[in-house]
């Protein structure tokens, strides 16, 4: 079914419009948009690991929450901007114009809805900024908007028990922590017979990169036939079930203090105003 790892009753476009017109106090309920993509992952994972975690994490997240909590998730973003990864076959990607219009639009919708709170949960590492952008080019539209874009992993979680030191310096793509979630979340889809370990080059100037991650710009090819960035090997189903659990009970704390969240609200009459370049005295 549509909902995938969502409790049904979390599941937004399962309720009907005069059900979604009957919600109280929509402006304090929380609409999660999970962001991932379509890219290939190495040998081992699916191309759809970026989709699966940010729907799982946050599927796992609602489920947790309180009735009292509102919150409902939209359908999670399959396609993300992917090009870094588009040499490898089952890479689909937009370009950054394209899902910057995607995400706008649909964040537009939930406006419409009478929706005051969208949280945009993005899993792929190659587009924070699209999402970033149409978050402020949505508050900048409405002034009563309150859009917040998160990476799925950037909250208290448990990977880093397990990963080694070179894993948490210069993995980027299909390593440890990405395997051993999958094992949890879908573990059918994992191959660990195929799995390969690939790390970039240290970069050279500690002034650019003081952890030795790449400071240029880079696609997944410049670093070896498999498309892997990163260690999968000592990955396992326990790991990732401890990770789960740890981002889970994260982001349902998070959900949970964005419904509280009472943030700046402006007119919209000023605020188109200095939308248009009317009247902006400063950032």
């Amino acid at each position: 079914m549509l909902h995938g790892y969502c409790p049904p009753a979390r599941y937004l476009p399962y309720l009907s419009w005069t059900q979604i017109a009957a919600l109280p106090d929509r402006a304090n309920t929380v609409v999660v948009l999970p962001a991932g993509s379509t890219e290939q992952h190495g040998p081992h994972l699916p191309c759809a690991v970026d989709t699966i975690i940010a729907a799982g994490v946050m599927g796992h997240a609602l489920a947790r929450l309180p009735a009292e909590v509102p919150a409902y998730a939209l359908s999670p973003i399959h396609y993300g901007k992917s090009d870094e990864h588009l040499h490898f076959p089952g890479t689909v990607t937009l370009d950054g114009t394209t899902l910057l219009e995607t995400v706008t639009q649909v964040g537009e919708s939930v406006y419409r809805m009478g929706f005051r709170k969208l949280l945009i949960v993005n899993a792929h590492g190659g587009q924070p900024q699209v999402m970033e952008m149409a978050a402020r080019e949505l508050r900048l539209r409405h002034g009563d908007y309150v859009v917040l874009p998160h990476f799925t992993w950037r909250v208290p979680h448990a990977a880093g028990r397990f990963l080694s030191e070179r894993e948490k310096r210069l993995s980027m793509h299909a390593g440890h922590a990405e395997t051993a979630i999958l094992m949890a979340l879908a573990p059918e889809t994992v191959h660990m017979q195929h799995a390969v370990a690939a790390y970039p080059p240290e970069f050279p100037s500690k002034v650019l990169s003081p952890d030795g991650r790449p400071a240029c710009a880079w696609t997944a090819r410049d670093f070896g036939d498999s498309g892997v960035i990163g260690d999968p090997l000592p990955a396992t189903p326990e790991q990732g079930r401890e990770i789960l659990d740890s981002l889970a009970e994260s982001w349902a704390q998070g959900i949970t203090d964005l419904h509280r969240l009472r943030w700046v609200e402006r007119d919209s009459q000023s605020w188109g105003r200095a939308h248009h370049g009317g009247d902006i005295a400063g950032a």
